[in-house]
């Protein structure tokens, strides 16, 4: 299909600005939603109508097209082209003539989201938000792009330009823009078939072609795959040591704890504050987009967790607690709950929250502290960023810079946390970033995880304690009872939007990690239950996989996720969940389940597994049967303690932990005794057992010869 205009890309530059909106400007229709994103968009002449029936009727009545705008709350191009555009009457005046306006909040509606991405991708061969979509009444497409300016550049059309452009072909080429619109979803409907699927199982040496694609685009230098921007992806860590962790590759651990040494060293690590930004414009990881996403913070808490497990090395443990602590101080709701993001602008620029000149430092220090600073981080007299402003970004090791002003290394530190607590305390004072305050069931899921996990590996109980409050916000708000019914987003008092498959594949990954965690069995048999509804409203019993969304008429095709990118695809996590719930059961069903899901999704991975990385550990999931450990007995005592730190020192990624007092695990599990009335540990692969221990040191030694045995 050829694109009415081409479209440049556009990167997911992430950040807000404050608005101000004018006191005698009348609100939209937006005023009623919950959405942060909706709301900021709530005084824009512009005639907005939330996604809903009434405003495709209300397209047919007047026989007008639909003008889609999907964004969110976050998003620095979103609100640029509010500014420009959608708070230009004449443009809006223009737009409330010929149109009918949709906003959409894209983390409110992923599956709409998703589809009309997809058709971007198809036209345009790029993608990003703000997403502008013009479609038919009956919500078929026929013109997709991005960000347009409001006036021609960067070689695209001006946006009124474009809108005189679609109305002209509107009243002049109605028919020919309706086939297109046809021809598209057509298309859109054929990518969900069955053609690309494998017609057996592919085997685990498809993980060396994902990894092969990964060395070439590695940058050996700086860490990260490919040129700048540099966005991490933690499902590509998850991979590389999962990886390492079959085949042995040195090569494919290096990769991975190399880039993670990297961003951690770089400013895309928040050093005063703690927590990761969204993405680093440069190959250095030096200058980030310095929006702060909640998905962003879970999966990279786990990917420094299984650093740290593998190299032993405590730098990694440091970040953890960063992170951790930074969500917990700065996301998270009263009541437990998790919150969605934080902006990358404050005061009307972008980074200003974060970044430092010279001298603000050294007033704030004093010169002598200021220089040890100085050279321990990467600032610089006339800045290492625009406008003389400094990022800050690890530059000498504590070694190094305890050596260079001839101090202890304890002292040294001593100062330098000091020198870091004054200035994240005048930071605090200016002008805060916004947050986006609602809460996802599907984010919450991931964080939930990684909080379990943080606790167990690290035996920190807050970050258990903090799991366990927000699980059960999210069990309370967003799961409904009578009718046993998930929804996606909470804010406000207000619970909506039916889950899609990753608020029920996240949601039960983080439940699965807090009963393993804690084993407290209401999380596995919650985790259950949630699997069960995703089953019986999600999964393609003719095909195998399992679609984004349940049945409905908002939407024209239902779509099965594949790309494993900022998040991992529901799907491929989905398969993780089911092998998982397998070894702890014994269901066959699950396998059966995750077996048919990577049937159909095969011949994809097969062509393009560097898009699919959380979809090859699967595959590993499948083939290696996973490692049981048993624990037979009371699991209250400081001996389980004592080996629960042990076997958490160690980087496990194919292993399930079971209590076997707990009701849903397997007859196998609940029938292997304790051995002289102590408690005792199994570990078993495929119900097959090594001798039982009940000392922490016959554990240790058990341990050190597993296949999955680490440094």
């Amino acid at each position: 299909m050829i694109p009415l205009f081409q479209h440049a890309l556009i990167f997911f530059a992430l950040s807000i600005i404050p608005f101000m909106h004018d006191n005698e400007r009348k609100p939209n229709r937006l005023i009623h939603e919950k959405s942060p994103y909706l709301l900021q968009h709530a005084y824009n002449p512009v005639d907005w109508y939330p996604w809903g029936d009434e405003a495709f009727q209300k397209a047919r009545e007047e026989n007008k097209p639909v003008f889609l705008s999907i964004g969110y709350s976050t998003c620095h191009w979103c609100h640029v082209m509010e500014r420009e555009s959608f708070e230009n009457d004449s443009t809006a005046a223009y737009l409330n003539e010929h149109f009918i306006s949709i906003k959409l909040d894209r983390e409110e509606r992923p599956d709409i989201d998703a589809i009309y991405m997809s058709a971007t991708m198809a036209m345009t061969g790029a993608g990003g938000w703000p997403m502008t979509i013009i479609m038919t009444p009956d919500r078929k497409p026929f013109f997709c792009g991005t960000y347009f300016p409001p006036k021609p550049a960067y070689g695209k059309p001006g946006f009124c330009q474009l809108l005189e452009h679609i109305t002209e072909l509107w009243q002049t080429k109605r028919e020919e823009l309706i086939d297109s619109s046809k021809e598209l979803t057509k298309a859109l409907l054929g990518d969900q078939k069955n053609e690309t699927a494998g017609t057996k199982l592919l085997s685990p040496t498809t993980s060396e072609s994902g990894f092969y694609y990964f060395d070439r685009s590695y940058d050996s230098k700086y860490g990260g795959f490919g040129a700048a921007p540099k966005f991490p992806r933690p499902v590509q860590f998850d991979f590389l040591l999962n990886h390492y962790s079959i085949s042995g590759s040195e090569r494919a651990k290096e990769m991975a704890l190399t880039t993670l040494k990297r961003m951690a060293l770089g400013g895309i690590n928040d050093h005063l504050g703690g927590g990761f930004h969204r993405y680093s414009v440069d190959k250095y990881w030096l200058v980030s987009h310095f929006e702060k996403m909640l998905y962003d913070q879970a999966q990279l808490i786990e990917s420094y967790l299984d650093a740290y497990q593998i190299t032993k090395d405590t730098f990694y443990a440091s970040v953890v607690r960063s992170t951790c602590d930074f969500v917990l101080r700065e996301m998270t709701h009263p009541e437990g709950g998790f919150y969605s993001a934080l902006d990358a602008d404050s005061d009307g620029e972008e980074g200003t929250y974060y970044v430092w000149t010279y001298n603000e430092i050294k007033t704030l220090l004093g010169e002598e502290r200021a220089k040890m600073f100085f050279y321990r981080f990467n600032t610089e007299e006339d800045g290492n960023w625009e406008h003389g402003k400094n990022v800050i970004a690890i530059k000498h090791s504590l070694d190094e810079t305890a050596s260079h002003f001839d101090k202890e290394k304890t002292e040294m530190q001593k100062i330098l946390n000091e020198s870091k607590q004054v200035l994240f305390e005048a930071r605090s004072k200016r002008v805060r970033p916004h947050l986006d305050d609602k809460i996802l069931a599907s984010w919450n899921g991931l964080m939930i995880g990684a909080m379990a996990r943080a606790s167990d590996v690290l035996g920190e109980k807050k970050y258990s304690d903090a799991a366990l409050r927000a699980a059960g916000f999210i069990w309370q708000k967003l799961y409904i009872e009578p009718g046993n019914k998930l929804l996606h987003r909470w804010r406000d008092a207000e619970a909506r939007f039916d889950a899609t498959l990753d608020t029920y594949a996240f949601l039960t990954k983080g439940y699965l990690e807090l009963y393993e965690a804690t084993f407290d069995s209401s999380w596995l048999d919650r985790a259950i239950v949630l699997q069960s509804e995703q089953d019986k409203y999600l999964y393609d019993e003719k095909q195998g996989g399992y679609f984004t969304s349940r049945e409905a008429n908002d939407v024209i095709v239902r779509t099965k996720n594949d790309y494993d990118g900022a998040e991992p695809s529901g799907n491929s996590t989905s398969v993780l969940n089911l092998l998982a719930l397998h070894a702890i059961t014994s269901d066959t069903s699950y396998k059966n389940k995750a077996e048919r899901t990577l049937l159909f999704f095969a011949g994809k991975v097969a062509k393009y597994p560097y898009t699919m990385p959380e979809m090859l550990v699967g595959i590993d999931w499948f083939h290696y049967a996973p490692t049981e450990i048993v624990f037979s007995g009371n699991t209250e005592g400081s001996t389980y303690k004592e080996m629960r730190s042990e076997i958490a020192k160690y980087y496990a990624p194919r292993k399930v932990m079971v209590a076997s007092k707990t009701n849903a695990a397997s007859d196998f599990s609940k029938k292997l005794p304790m051995k002289d009335g102590k408690l005792t540990v199994y570990l078993c692969t495929n119900q097959t057992c090594e001798l039982p221990i009940t000392d922490v040191e016959g554990l240790k030694k058990l341990l050190e010869k597993t296949r999955w045995k680490s440094e």
